[in-house]
């Protein structure tokens, strides 16, 4: 899976120009998903999005997660939209291929999943609808915008591109 986050003072999407979804101070996570990407997946960059230090500290320095936010009784606030155009493919032609992108049966309940891993752990959470045309409107505070990447764990046969083993003990 992949997210482009951005740290926003204030963020919400519209469909058929009714918001669908709107926070305050917060992240935005454009989230797409992939071939293999599975629950663990969705966790993993739950977890990521929740634990990442990108809010500011009071000191103007990036030091501060959600998890910290809600720790301290603030609301932790993200909006969470799908995006499969993270996985387009701009390396042959003029129009993006868009083959690496999870079909929508497999995307949807996994971008559910991020939505519902981070509200388990605290996070307020608001979404945009899957599918749709979607307008976002937004205010990026910073400005800050990171690429987060969490790839699908390996299989037990995988051999890392190194020809060694992996981290689980699996290859040659």
């Amino acid at each position: 899976m992949r997210a482009v986050v951005q740290r926003v003072t204030r963020a919400e999407v519209r469909v058929g120009g009714t918001v669908v979804g709107r926070i305050g101070p917060g992240l935005c996570a454009l989230v797409g998903v992939t071939h293999g990407d599975d629950r663990s997946t969705a966790d993993r960059l739950a977890l990521k999005l929740w634990h990442l230090r990108v809010l500011d500290d009071g000191t103007g320095t990036m030091n501060r997660s959600l998890a910290q936010v809600s720790h301290d009784g603030g609301r932790a606030e993200v909006l969470v939209v799908s995006q499969f155009t993270l996985y387009a493919d701009t390396t042959r032609g003029r129009r993006p291929s868009w083959v690496e992108a999870a079909p929508a049966g497999v995307a949807e309940p996994l971008v559910e999943r991020v939505k519902a891993a981070l509200e388990e752990v605290g996070a307020t959470v608001a979404t945009g609808r899957f599918g749709a045309h979607m307008e976002l409107d937004l205010v990026n505070d910073g400005p800050v915008t990171i690429l987060l990447e969490t790839p699908p764990r390996p299989s037990a046969n995988a051999v890392s591109s190194r020809g060694g083993r992996m981290e689980d003990g699996s290859g040659p």
